[in-house]
């Protein structure tokens, strides 16, 4: 009888071991709404967003929503081992550059994270946060879920992403405050912009022949990245206040195959690797 009982309890236990998964799984390398909290417009903007980012300036850039981490068996330690955790086993970003950007959003525990890969300085671990407390976290508390994702990655994307693609270093906190989230000017400005819905492209850059700011950069990709070619792309810097212009030409890297494990007909991350640098939130 407790042989019988015995083989019945490991049979009954069978369908929750097959059920229990290791790590999410992605079917797409920009946005993965496992928690179904995105209108479907709004994730085919966000999906174009991302990938003309990464065409753009070689940055990737995924975002998660899962309801919960309980049904993970990694989900044993805290949200930052498991963002971790989950952008190497994923593998984001290029694998020389370690730029990867993970959003993740866990609805039913109303956390939240930016995960940065390891090529970022500690300086933008900071400006996550100010992302995430600014931005994120005040839609978030309104029940704004679609809203808060799209600012938010606006934000990041601006903040972040491309600043870093372009050699700048991170703002760094202003040497008169007591807070480590109180920044310079430059930083505040463009915080204060994001949060009001408008794009900075410029960075608070000053124009060369009126000495005014208010450069607007855009940016067009002339040639398509390959795995084996890279790509070219024209960048044209005006003056919103008098007729300065100035064109210049850019190299997008190469598409690198996904060292991943996980892959999917979505597409395969770069192979980059975090150490655990970023930002966490809770709404």
């Amino acid at each position: 009888m407790k042989r019988l009982i015995t083989i019945l309890a490991f049979v009954f236990t069978l369908p929750s071991l097959s059920i229990a998964q290791t790590w999410p799984e992605h079917s797409n390398i920009f946005v993965n709404d496992l928690a179904n909290v995105l209108a479907d417009d709004a994730e085919t903007r966000l999906r174009s967003q991302l990938e003309l980012l990464r065409d753009e300036v070689g940055v990737e850039l995924t975002i998660l929503t899962i309801p919960t981490r309980k049904q993970y068996q990694t989900a044993g330690g805290t949200l930052t081992e498991f963002a971790t955790g989950l952008f190497n086993h994923w593998g984001i970003g290029d694998p020389e550059k370690n730029d990867g950007i993970l959003v993740l959003l866990i609805t039913d525990n109303h956390e939240m994270r930016i995960e940065l890969g390891a090529g970022y300085s500690d300086g933008y671990d900071r400006v996550a946060g100010a992302i995430i407390d600014r931005v994120f976290i005040p839609l978030l508390k309104s029940d704004e879920m679609t809203k808060a994702i799209e600012d938010g990655t606006t934000a990041i994307i601006d903040g972040i992403a491309q600043p870093h693609a372009a050699g700048q270093p991170a703002p760094e906190p202003s040497s008169g405050g007591n807070s480590g989230l109180i920044f310079g000017g430059g930083f505040l400005a463009l915080i204060l912009a994001l949060i009001f819905g408008k794009r900075i492209k410029s960075r608070m850059a000053t124009c060369p022949t009126c000495g005014k700011r208010g450069m607007h950069t855009e940016r067009t990709k002339l040639e398509a990245a390959t795995k084996t070619t890279e790509g070219q792309g024209e960048q044209t810097i005006t003056c919103t206040h008098c007729d300065y212009s100035a064109t210049t030409h850019y190299t997008i890297p190469l598409i690198r195959k996904s060292s991943s494990s996980s892959s999917s007909s979505g597409g395969s991350f770069g192979g980059g690797s975090s150490s655990g640098g970023g930002a966490s939130g809770k709404w």
